[in-house]
C-alpha cells in the first residue's frame, strides 16, 4: 500500500489528472458558451443543459475526494430535513474555516443528487478562475465586488433573474459565507472589536457575520426559496490536513457536517430583525463548532448521525474523461516523442510546465494563507 500511496502522490499522476481536468473543463466551458444561443429563446432548456454540463466539472472534484483520496463526510441531521433538501430551493450558510469545507459540502450534494444545482454568492474575482469560475458564470452564480452600493443592485437583479423561468422539478442551492471571507485569527480579532462596539457576544471560532447581503437575498426570495440550511463543518484530527493538495495526493480527510434547517417563513424580513437573526445564528454556530473542537465530533450534540452512501456517478464521469481524453493523449504523446524534432519536444515541455503552473494557481485559490485580506481591517457594516 505504501508504494500505491507514493504513486498516487507522484508528480506524473497528479499532472495527468490535472491535464484531464483542464482539457475536459475547457471542452465543457466551450459547450456552455455555445448554449448561450438558447438563452433568448428558452431559458429553462438553457438551465437544464448547463446544470448537467456543470456536473461534468463538479464531479471531478468529488471523484478526487471520495474515490481518489477515500475522504468521507458524515452528517448529523434530522432525517426529515435530509429528505426536504432534495425538493426545494435553498440558501446554504456555512462556516469557512478550512481550505476545502466547500468540497465537503459538495460531497454530500453529490451523494444526494443535487450538486448540479449548486451555485455560490462569492467575490467578483472568483469568476475569473479558469474553468470553475467560468462554469459558475454560466450556471448563474452571483458575484459581488464587496462594495455595498453596487452589490445591492447586483444581488437584487441576479437573484430575480435566477428565479424567473427556473425548470420545474429542478432545484438550486446558493452557498453563502456570511462572514464574507475565510476564517483567520487576525480577521476574528478585528471583527470582535466591532462586535464589542455593537454589544454583541464574542465569537471564538467565527468572524462577525455581515448581514446585509443575506437580508437582501431573503427579501428577494419571493417565496420561491423556502429553506435556509445552516451547515457547520469540522474535519477530524485522524484525517489528513484538509487541503486540496492533500486530496490530490490521495490523502484521506474525514469530515462531519452538523445540519439544521429553518423555514424562510420563520425569519423576520425587515432589515433589523433579519440582521439580529443572523447574529443569533452565528452565536449558535460558534457553540456548535466549539463542541466539535472539544470532542472531535458532533456526536452527542442533539442530532442523528447519518451516513449517506457514495454513488458511482462521479467515478463513471471521471472514467469517461480518462478513456476519451487521457488514454488517447498518452498514445499520442508516445508517438509524438518518438517522431518529433527536438525543438517540438522543447515546446511540449514548456506547455506542460505552463499547464502545471496553471493547475497549481487554481489550487492556490483554495488556500487560506493565500486568501484575501478582506476583513483584516476594521470596517463597520
Amino acid at each position: 500500500m505504501h508504494i500505491y500511496d507514493e504513486l498516487k502522490s507522484s508528480f506524473i499522476i497528479i499532472s495527468f489528472l490535472g491535464y484531464i481536468f483542464l482539457v475536459s473543463g475547457l471542452i465543457i466551458n466551450f459547450l456552455q458558451l455555445l448554449s448561450c444561443i438558447i438563452w433568448p429563446f428558452n431559458r429553462e432548456l438553457y438551465r437544464k443543459i448547463n446544470c448537467y454540463l456543470a456536473l461534468g466539472i463538479w464531479s471531478q472534484f468529488t471523484f478526487l475526494a471520495q474515490w481518489w483520496s477515500q475522504s468521507d463526510c458524515v452528517l448529523y441531521v434530522d432525517p426529515i430535513v435530509l429528505k426536504k433538501v432534495r425538493s426545494e430551493h435553498a440558501i446554504v450558510i456555512m462556516n469557512h474555516k478550512y481550505d476545502v469545507d466547500w468540497l465537503a459540502g459538495w460531497i454530500i450534494c453529490q451523494r444526494l443528487g443535487i450538486i448540479q444545482g449548486s451555485k455560490i454568492v462569492g467575490k467578483q474575482s472568483l469568476r475569473l478562475v479558469p474553468i470553475v469560475g467560468w462554469c459558475w458564470i454560466f450556471t448563474e452564480s452571483i458575484f459581488l465586488r464587496r462594495v455595498w452600493d453596487s452589490d445591492r443592485e447586483t444581488l437584487v437583479k441576479d437573484l430575480r433573474k435566477v428565479l424567473e423561468n427556473y425548470p420545474k422539478n429542478m432545484f438550486f442551492n446558493f452557498l453563502l459565507f456570511c462572514e464574507g471571507t475565510r476564517f483567520t485569527e487576525k480577521k476574528r480579532v478585528t471583527s470582535m472589536k466591532i462586535a464589542k462596539e455593537k454589544g454583541l457576544p464574542e465569537l471564538k471560532h467565527h468572524i462577525l457575520p455581515r448581514t446585509k447581503g443575506f437580508t437582501l437575498l431573503l427579501q428577494g426570495a419571493e417565496d420561491r426559496i423556502t429553506g435556509i440550511y445552516d451547515l457547520n463543518i469540522g474535519f477530524k484530527k485522524n484525517g489528513a490536513e484538509p487541503t486540496l493538495r492533500s486530496i490530490m495526493k490521495g490523502r484521506s480527510c474525514q469530515a462531519e457536517i452538523f445540519v439544521r434547517r429553518t423555514s424562510i417563513s420563520e425569519i423576520p424580513k425587515d432589515t433589523e430583525g433579519c440582521g439580529n437573526w443572523v447574529h443569533k445564528l452565528y452565536q449558535e454556530k460558534d457553540q456548535i463548532y466549539d463542541y466539535f473542537v472539544r470532542n472531535d465530533t458532533f456526536e452527542g450534540n442533539g442530532l442523528q448521525r447519518i451516513e449517506v452512501p457514495r454513488n458511482y456517478t462521479d467515478l463513471l464521469i471521471e472514467l469517461f474523461w480518462i478513456l476519451t481524453i487521457g488514454v488517447p493523449s498518452i498514445i499520442y504523446l508516445f508517438k509524438f516523442l518518438l517522431t518529433s524534432s527536438f525543438i517540438a519536444q522543447i515546446i511540449f515541455v514548456i506547455i506542460v510546465i505552463l499547464a502545471t503552473i496553471g493547475v497549481r494557481a487554481m489550487i492556490a485559490v483554495t488556500e487560506t494563507e493565500r486568501g484575501s485580506h478582506y476583513g483584516e481591517t476594521k470596517k463597520n457594516e
